[in-house]
């Protein structure tokens, strides 16, 4: 299995993209395409002390600007460790692509270079948010503000394939976010999904409002990508707050010493709130698996983000999509 990464997207490039690609080499069994510039990229594996003989590079001259309009990537950005990336995923030179780039140039790229799988209207941006019992996967996250019943449907339907073939969950629970739990509830939007979902080959357990989805009685939730980014920023907000909480609580002599009974439980409660845990949000809908890692990641992230990705491959995601998609057409 060989995973294209890009070597310049992301805040902490190409030198923590280089340290896992290492990692990933030697404990994944992955072989590893970097895209971009090469000598750029031999030099500073050599500066950090990273063997990187065995890496593949990809050349790429220039690095696609996070403020440049996500379109550009087609033209202007083709020479891009990004873009040549994508283009390469598409050539059936690597299996699956990772980046901590542009999330707009991503998201174009694996639309409008890597491709579509047949029959998806637009691909979604997704992310893997904590509850009190389990992880669910929200899409679309950001790309898609405005969306047809339909596109959500298809939402639906790619994130149970990827809670199947990834994470494991057989019959994955889907919910529709909502502002509340009645068929009537809801913009026309969520209305006329609703009836669509209980007729589509996804385990529809009905609507989700949003003071639910921390409880985890979802694995899936589908939205427009409106209400999807203002939640996923909500979610990081709280996060945060929550940290800093822990922070003031356990300060000070009283707070450390009753921090050391409770330190077990604080870590795995910080290991669960950890992006880095999880890899990246993939853009589902791609005709190859597209990882976006956040842009800030390290080394620990990107190699999760690699992992990620390797169990994408290995699950046959995408193939398990084209099916039930098409399966759904032919029944229209």
């Amino acid at each position: 299995m060989k995973i294209i990464m890009d070597a310049f997207g992301g805040d902490n490039a190409p030198a923590e993209v280089i340290k896992a690609s290492r990692m990933a080499k030697d404990e994944l069994g992955v072989d590893i395409v970097l895209s971009g510039d090469a000598a750029k990229i031999r030099n500073c594996a050599g500066a950090i002390g990273v063997d990187s003989a065995d890496l593949e590079i990809l050349p790429a001259p220039d690095i696609f600007n996070i403020h440049a309009q996500p379109a550009t990537i087609v033209k202007e950005g083709k020479n891009s460790s990004l873009a040549v990336g994508l283009q390469a995923l598409r050539d059936g030179r690597g299996d699956a692509f990772v980046s901590a780039g542009s999330s707009g140039g991503l998201v174009t790229g694996a639309t409008l270079i890597t491709r579509r799988i047949k029959g998806i209207k637009r691909p979604a941006m997704t992310a893997m948010l904590p509850t009190a019992r389990n992880k669910f996967i929200l899409l679309d996250a950001g790309a898609n503000v405005e969306c047809r019943p339909e596109m959500l449907v298809q939402f639906a339907v790619m994130g149970s394939a990827y809670m199947k073939c990834v994470k494991g969950i057989q019959k994955p629970r889907v919910g529709l976010l909502n502002v509340g739990a009645e068929e009537t509830k809801g913009r026309e939007l969520e209305i006329q999904t609703y009836r669509l979902l209980k007729e589509a080959p996804v385990n529809f357990v009905g609507n989700a409002e949003a003071r639910e989805l921390p409880e985890g009685g979802y694995d899936v939730i589908v939205c427009d990508g409106f209400a999807g980014n203002m939640v996923l920023k909500l979610y990081e907000g709280m996060g945060a707050l929550f940290k800093n909480k822990l922070k003031n609580w356990f300060s000070g002599f009283p707070g450390k010493l009753s921090g050391l009974l409770v330190y077990g439980q604080i870590k795995e409660f910080q290991k669960q709130m950890d992006y880095k845990e999880e890899g990246g949000g993939i853009i589902l809908g791609a005709a190859s698996p597209v990882i976006k890692a956040h842009g800030s990641s390290d080394a620990r992230a990107f190699f999760n983000a690699i992992r990620q990705a390797k169990r994408c491959v290995e699950g046959s995601m995408t193939e398990e999509i084209a099916r039930t998609i098409a399966e759904m057409k032919g029944e229209m």
